[in-house]
């Protein structure tokens, strides 16, 4: 790449809408040291490094918590330096207490109901992207804990035998949310192939 193409490639960075809690999910938002302002907890992406493996990275330093990755929540892009910045974000769970410390930069972590992470977060372009996307994350646990209670009552009507072995992580890419977006359709054929291999093992 040539120095005027970096000079106009954007900036790519990934973070995680990150939930706690099962009955009363609640969102981390973060603090940043330096800047004293409350943010979605992300960051940009290493040199050759997947969006989603930066994604996790990024959650793990800057809210001290391991978390498994779900749904691609969608991307929002802004202005920073004269340069254009996307960052794209899954919902995440966290669960436990936290196992890392927090990054040099981060000063603090809540956990908070969506309304009051809407009202707490800083940037404009933030708390607009979470009014949308906060609905679809509660959403989606919700419909996890409702299919996680039919699978435990149909595992106790069937014989140890019978029960269907785990996958593990499941990653859904819902593309009418994200848009047709090439590298997101690219991601997910991917992740198609890698759960199919899953099931085979697990199988």
């Amino acid at each position: 790449m040539t120095d005027s193409a970096k000079g106009h490639a954007p900036i790519l960075a990934a973070g995680g809408v990150v939930l706690r809690g099962m009955t009363r999910p609640r969102i981390a938002v973060v603090r940043l040291r330096r800047e004293k302002a409350w943010v979605l907890p992300k960051g940009k992406l290493l040199p050759r490094e997947h969006p989603r493996d930066a994604a996790v990275r990024e959650v793990a330093e800057e809210t001290g918590y391991d978390v498994s990755v779900h749904e691609l929540l969608g991307s929002m892009s802004y202005v920073v330096d004269a340069k254009l910045k996307i960052v794209q974000f899954w919902l995440m769970r966290a669960a436990g207490r936290p196992v890392h410390p927090l990054a040099d930069d981060v000063k603090e972590v809540k956990w908070l109901p969506l309304p009051q992470a809407i009202e707490t977060l800083t940037r404009a372009h933030e708390k607009v992207f979470l009014t949308h996307v906060g609905p679809i994350a509660l959403g989606a646990v919700k419909r996890s804990v409702r299919a996680k209670t039919k699978r435990t009552a149909r595992a106790k009507r069937r014989s140890p035998d019978q029960r269907v072995a785990p996958v593990g992580h499941v990653i859904a890419m819902d593309f009418k949310k994200t848009g047709p977006n090439p590298f997101v359709k690219a991601l997910g054929n991917w992740i198609g192939r890698s759960s199919h291999a899953l099931a085979r093992r697990a199988g």
